[in-house]
Formats: structure tokens, sequence, C-alpha cells
């Protein structure tokens, strides 16, 4: 009995996180502890399948995932004695092999053979599979194919039916349990230096997974990680007293401040009393006296304004939590290591090595001072537990790879989190090289300031318009958003449609080019399809309406290309959540956008008379494809930060 109650418990406490809590039943009259927690027990699950109804009604669902859980149920009935069995459910890459395919039987054999010495072939594991598939309303048929491949063909009224629930409901995500935290790191450019290309690719990455989580239902925290403290301050300040000696009472014109940092820098290296006032100015401001915080706070300022000009380019936000907001903390961490007998001295340095890394963590220097270690495992200390982030994702390059899993590993060690119950990862990126596949820099060798470059963007955007003469159909209004739509969106694309793990090369030729994967194409396509329903005079309402009343036809080939591929944007996504890799979601958007092509050179949508130009058919079935194609590429758009336009 006590077994029982206790799985039962636990059965409890899982479906509360799935936020079933509803209003609790009487439990008077029933004084066995175990009829009390069956009776809630099956109140709960009660809880949740409602609420999965209700879910299930306006959200998009996951065909993969549903498949998945059709095939694990069918191997487990099959193979009730195999534990973890291998689940492979992937999109078909051919028509003649079905929509989709199973091919767990390849690897349930090799399992068998290995663990228990029973050599059946695949095909025969295949077909116990099939046989033990659960009723369902998405699998038409299933046909084994080859040595034991299962594929799978959708029927297509199921299909019809979730278009038609995305037309009315919109896009919507896959229903997740209990709403999670997800704290993202990323830009975290340093106070007094100009964001550079360098900061684009973090800030970018950062933007877009923030967007996917909050899309999927999660609660997302956005950290900008500043460089707003540390040494360097002490020469800025004593620099800003020499030249701005009134600062504490008119606001000093501090215009550049890269020129004000270069300044103060050659003064450090070359005057050696300005070194001393400098080192005593970091003392002072360690020390919180209110003249020091006021120039931090100046020269702070002038960086935050100069930063926020890019935020709102690139259409970017985030909450600023620099290094600065961590130092009351940093005793307590040392503190802590101390207490937990992790601290070693050497040379009067307090290090800490953790185990399976190459590096010690150096948590105090042998002047006291604090360091980026510490700052670092303060962050993560202060987002695990005063956050109580679930998901912690670090958008940063991958130069800092040795580093930040150092920091995680001592997370782990001291005991702040369990990897399997709380992710905590590095999402890293290459470097922006330029055309000539070294680091991306000026002419003169310089970093490639970042406002220079939306500029350049914004130039470039506008003459790529002049040249397809938009100028002469689009009002003034028009072409300065398709201007700022081309040059953002393409800046923002070509980094998230290459894999991020790797360098690439920054074109302004490839990425405005409006063939291939690029931004340029897709707005162009994404136009396009919008304008269908308006050259046959159809409306929003009428396209509600039809989307209530109207099947979709999916009868011709490439119909049932176009619904299927569609309905794989939820899986597309859930993949994204699991690897962090956003590429996945521009090459879903091109393939979304050449099978939309495909589809509207073989199935008319609006039929006109040859000689008149006069709509005499519209194809209501066939517009709302097409409304339904532009709703899932409009909200991909929205993930990775492009803005459409309606007039191109």
């Amino acid at each position: 009995q006590e077994n029982e109650i206790k799985c039962l418990t636990a059965e409890i406490e899982h479906l509360k996180n799935f936020g079933c809590l509803g209003v609790s039943p009487s439990l008077e009259g029933l004084r066995d502890e175990n009829a009390k927690l069956k009776y809630r027990l099956n109140f709960l699950r009660k809880s949740l399948q409602e609420e999965r109804s209700k879910a299930v009604k306006s959200s998009m669902i996951n065909i993969n995932s549903c498949l998945q859980e059709l095939f694990g149920a069918a191997i487990q009935a099959a193979y009730p004695d195999l534990e973890n069995p291998p689940l492979v459910v992937t999109p078909s890459q051919q028509p003649k092999f079905g929509d989709y395919q199973c091919n767990s039987a390849m690897g349930i054999a090799q399992i068998l053979l290995k663990r228990m010495e029973q050599k059946i072939s695949p095909r025969e594991i295949a077909e116990k599979i099939v046989q033990n598939i659960p009723g369902n309303e998405c699998i038409e048929k299933v046909e084994i194919a080859g040595p034991g491949f299962i594929n799978v063909h959708l029927r297509k009224d199921f299909v019809s039916r979730q278009l038609s629930s995305l037309l009315v409901n919109g896009v919507q995500p896959p229903a997740v349990g209990r709403r999670r935290k997800v704290v993202v790191d990323f830009s975290s450019p340093n106070i007094a230096k100009e964001m550079h290309v360098g900061h684009l690719r973090s800030t970018i990455i950062g933007e877009s997974m923030c967007r996917l989580f909050e899309f999927a239902g999660y609660d997302v925290l956005r950290l900008n990680h500043l460089g707003d403290w540390g040494t360097q301050f002490g020469m800025l300040i004593a620099h800003l007293q020499d030249k701005f000696p009134d600062y504490l009472t008119v606001s000093p014109p501090i215009g550049d401040l890269q020129a004000f940092y270069k300044e103060s820098k050659r003064r450090f290296d070359t005057e050696e009393d300005f070194k001393k006032r400098a080192y005593q100015c970091v003392v002072m401001l360690q020390s919180k006296n209110p003249d020091f915080l006021k120039a931090w706070n100046l020269i702070c300022d002038v960086s935050r304004k100069e930063f926020q000009k890019i935020y709102k380019c690139l259409d970017i936000t985030l909450i600023e939590r620099g290094e600065s907001f961590y130092q009351d903390m940093m005793k307590d961490i040392v503190q802590e290591f101390e207490e937990k007998g992790f601290v070693q001295v050497d040379d009067g340095r307090k290090i800490v090595f953790v185990p399976g890394c190459s590096v010690p963590l150096t948590i105090m220097k042998s002047d006291g001072g604090y360091t980026y270690d510490t700052s670092d495992l303060a962050a993560l200390r202060h987002r695990l537990f005063e956050e109580k982030a679930d998901i912690l994702i670090y958008v940063v390059d991958s130069g800092q790879a040795v580093h930040l899993q150092t920091v995680f590993a001592a997370g782990q060690m001291i005991g702040w989190y369990d990897p399997k119950v709380t992710r905590v990862a590095h999402a890293a990126f290459g470097v922006v090289l330029g055309e000539d596949k070294k680091k991306f820099k000026t002419r003169s060798g310089d970093t490639v300031r970042l406002m220079d470059l939306l500029d350049e963007g914004l130039k470039r955007a506008m003459e790529k318009l002049k040249d397809k003469e938009r100028d002469k159909v689009l009002s003034e209004e028009e072409l300065r958003a398709a201007q700022s739509a081309v040059a953002f969106g393409c800046i923002k694309y070509a980094d998230l449609s290459h894999n991020r793990l790797n360098d690439y090369v920054f074109s302004f030729d490839k990425m405005l080019d409006d063939r291939g994967n690029t931004a340029a194409y897709l707005l162009y396509a994404f136009t396009r399809i919008r304008s269908i329903a308006r050259l046959a005079t159809v409306d929003e309402q009428q396209l509600q309406k039809a989307a209530r009343e109207e099947v979709v036809v999916l009868e011709h080939e490439k119909e049932w290309k176009l619904g299927k591929c569609i309905l794989r944007f939820p899986e597309v996504l859930q993949k994204i959540m699991d690897d962090l890799l956003l590429h996945t979601l521009c090459d879903y958007l091109y393939e979304l956008a050449t099978t939309f092509t495909e589809f509207y050179d073989n199935c008319y949508c609006v039929e006109k008379d040859r000689q008149s130009g006069v709509v005499v058919k519209v194809n209501m079935w066939r517009l709302l494809l097409c409304e339904a194609t532009a709703a899932v590429m409009a909200k991909g758009f929205d993930i990775v930060g492009i803005k459409p336009v309606e007039r191109m």
C-alpha cells in the first residue's frame, strides 16, 4: 500500500506540473488515504484532459509528435520488456515513401540481438509495430518498405481540418504544460566602446531565440549583460574630471565616447600620475562614493544612447543587467565556495578547480578584487535562485566556450542546479568574415562599427529598390517602409540562415539578391501571396467566412504538398527549441515559399477572362491555402525579426 501511495502522490505532482491544480474536490467521507489519493488523481486527470481539449481547439498540432506518441505506444505494446527503444519518425523525402517514415525497426533489431540475443528481422519487427498502432484520426494507411521502413500516409481530411483550424484560430503554438521560465543572455556590449560587427550575431540570434520561446508560451527574460564595471572606469572617470571639471553640475557634452575612451587609454599608458589617479578612482567607485557613481552613470548613459539607436533599428528588446548589478553578491559567492571546501590559494589568488575542466576559475585576485569568473558565477546563481529559471541560454561567441563550460560545471559541482532538471546552454556562434574570408574589418583594418554597417544596408537597399523601379509605383512612405524591411531584414536573415556554429561571410550583394534563400526573396514572395486575394477582390471578412464554412480541398498533388508543408511549422519550431539552431526555420520558410510557387504555377486560384482580364472564377479553397501560407510565413518572419510590407 505504501508503494501505491508513493506512485499516486508522484503522479499527482506530475499532473500539478502541467498546471492542472483545478478546484480540489471534497474528500470528506474518504478516510482511507489510498482512496483519497485515487479520488484526487482521477479529478486531476479529468482536469488535464479538459485543459488539453481546450488547447487543441486553438493550437496547431505537431504532427511529428503525434506520430511519435502513436509509434511509441505501438513499440511499447509490441515489446513491453524493451527499455528506451529507439523512436525515429521523420518527414519522408519523396512522395512515393508516404508523408512520414518510422525507422525504428532497424534499431530495435540491433538492441534485441545485443541485449537479448534474439535475432529477428527488422521487417518482422516493423510488422509487429504496425499491428499495435493505436486507433487515431491522422493515419490513412501504413506500408512496410525495404528492410523495415514504415511509410506513413496521412489522412487528407485530417490535414484539411488542421488547415481550417489554423485559418480560423490563427497560427497558435502547440500547448505546452507548465509555463516555464527562460533567461536569455545576449548582445552584451561594453560601456564606452562602440558596438561592432562582433555584437551583431549575439544580438540577432538572441532576439530571435527570445521571440521563439515567447511564441511557444514560455516566460522569457531578455538580459543584456553589459560590460559596465571594472578597472577601465578608473581611467575614464579621471579623464572626465580633467576634461569636464564641472561634470557634477553641468552635463558633459561627450559626443564621441570612442575617442574619449582612446584619449583616456593613451594617458593611462603614458602618464604615470594619471595612471595612479585612475587606480584611486577605481577604489572610490567600488566604495560607492556618490560623486564617482555620478561620473560612472554619466559615462554609461552616453553608451546606452548609442546602443539604443542600434536596438531601435533592429527592433531589439532587452533588460539591462550588467556586471555592476552583481557586485554586491561577489563576497557571498567566494564565501559559499570556501565553506564547501572548493577554494585553493595560489600565490595570493583564490582559485577553484572544477573536475573535467582544464583551467581553474579565479574568484578573487591577490589584491582582494573580483574577476569576470566571480561575476559570471554570481550571475548564474542569481538567475537560478532569484529568477528561478528553468532554461538558461547564453548567446556568446565560441571563443568563450571553455570559460562558460567551466562556470556551468562549477555551478553543478556546488549543487546550484541539476542538468537533468534545469537546462543551462551555451548557444555559441562563429565569427563574421569579410568576402576575403578573413575577419570582417574596414579597409584601414579597424573593426566595422555596427551603425555604419546598418547605414550602408539602408543605402544598398534603396539602390536595389530603385533598380527595380519600385520608386515609380510606391509612395514615399511605402518606399521607406520597404527600404528598412529589406535592409534590416536581409542583415538579420543572412546571419540566421547560416548554422550559427560556423563562421559566415558577410556580403551585401548576396543578402540583397532576390533569388535563393534570402530575406529579399521571401519578402517578395510574401507580398505576392498577400496580393492574390486583393486582386480577386476578396476581403478579410470573406476569407474568414470561407475558413469557417469551406472545406480545404487537397486533391491536386501540389495542394497536398503545400498543405503538409504548412503544418510542419510546429515540428520545425520544436526542433529549434531542442537544438537552438535557427537556420532550420530559415530553411523551412524558403521551402514553404518555393512549395507555394509550385502550387501557384500549377493550380489556378483566380481565373480571369483572357480578353477582358475580368475575374470569372475564384477557387476559394485555394485562396485559403494562400492565406494559410501567408499566416505561417508572417509568424516565421516575426520570429526571425523580419517586418513584411503589404506592397513592395
